[in-house]
């Protein structure tokens, strides 16, 4: 049995969508009391260098698509458990909130199965967040009575008659890291039948200084955009609502390309065999 004087807490977090100032109070006092600290890559470094104390140990376990240098889950729920296990006060960060798309449920069982106290803090979510700064409201009387949040990725199949569901809803749809099969998305929803009402916004990391909306008729986004790849992270709103309001523009458009975010770094062959 282990000496439960000597096992510390697991406090795990959410950020909030990526304007360091969306950290809610209660994520700030626990970050400033710290000794460990595992950030997402969807955590700026403006954000660690307000919040965390000097001393604190503060490691990058940030996952990128396509990147070799991400940190596995199971690599994380053993650097939580590692440190809770040294009597340390470690704080679990993740861009967002924590309950919504990520690997919650698999950091609750690892810390539950080693007898671990935690605790959680719920942060300000992707979709709220990209709303409110693009001028979006997520439900409207009159014209959005629910609002969903669903993610589609490569290799996912929603069946045809989910898709036709989707495509005729007057929900408003949040889709969540797919950014990168917007073009099959678009495609798929105009295909099941989606009208001239269904617009989409594509909001490119959103509440930060490089933020940038780009909305339009379903059919047109194509045509217009069909050739570029988001900037990650990207959130789509799908819906009446994304064409009735004026998105706000945070910043000159970021034409570079420019990621707010530091990129997860490439491990060498090296260190992959190590």
């Amino acid at each position: 049995m282990k000496n439960n004087e000597l096992i510390g807490k697991v406090i795990l977090a959410g950020a909030g969508p990526g304007d360091p100032d969306l950290i809610t109070i209660k994520a700030s006092r626990a970050l400033e009391t710290a000794e460990v600290v595992l950030a997402d890559r969807l955590v700026s470094q403006e954000l660690l260098s307000a919040h965390c104390a000097e001393e604190a140990l503060v490691l990058r376990v940030g996952k990128q698509a396509g990147i070799d240098g991400s940190v596995s889950q199971g690599t994380i729920n053993e650097l939580l458990v590692y440190y809770a296990l040294q009597g340390k006060k470690v704080v679990r960060l993740k861009g967002g909130d924590l309950c919504i798309f990520s690997h919650l449920l698999e950091e609750l069982e690892v810390l539950q199965r080693q007898g671990i106290p935690y605790e959680i803090i719920p942060g300000v979510t992707a979709a709220s967040g990209a709303a409110a700064a693009s001028g979006i409201p997520l439900t409207a009387r009159g014209h959005a009575d629910a609002v969903r949040f669903l993610t589609f990725h490569p290799g996912q199949a929603f069946q045809g008659g989910q898709w036709q569901e989707l495509a005729e809803t007057s929900d408003t749809l949040a889709f969540y890291m797919s950014a990168g099969t917007v073009m099959d998305l678009v495609r798929a929803l105009t295909r099941h039948g989606a009208g001239r009402e269904k617009w989409i916004a594509l909001i490119e990391q959103a509440t930060t200084p490089l933020q940038e909306v780009r909305r339009c008729p379903l059919g047109e986004y194509g045509q217009r955009w069909g050739d570029r790849k988001p900037t990650s992270p990207s959130l789509i709103i799908i819906g009446s609502l994304a064409g009735l309001a004026q998105p706000i523009s945070l910043s000159p458009e970021n034409v570079s390309g420019e990621s707010y975010f530091k990129s997860v770094e490439r491990r060498s062959r090296r260190e992959k065999r190590a």
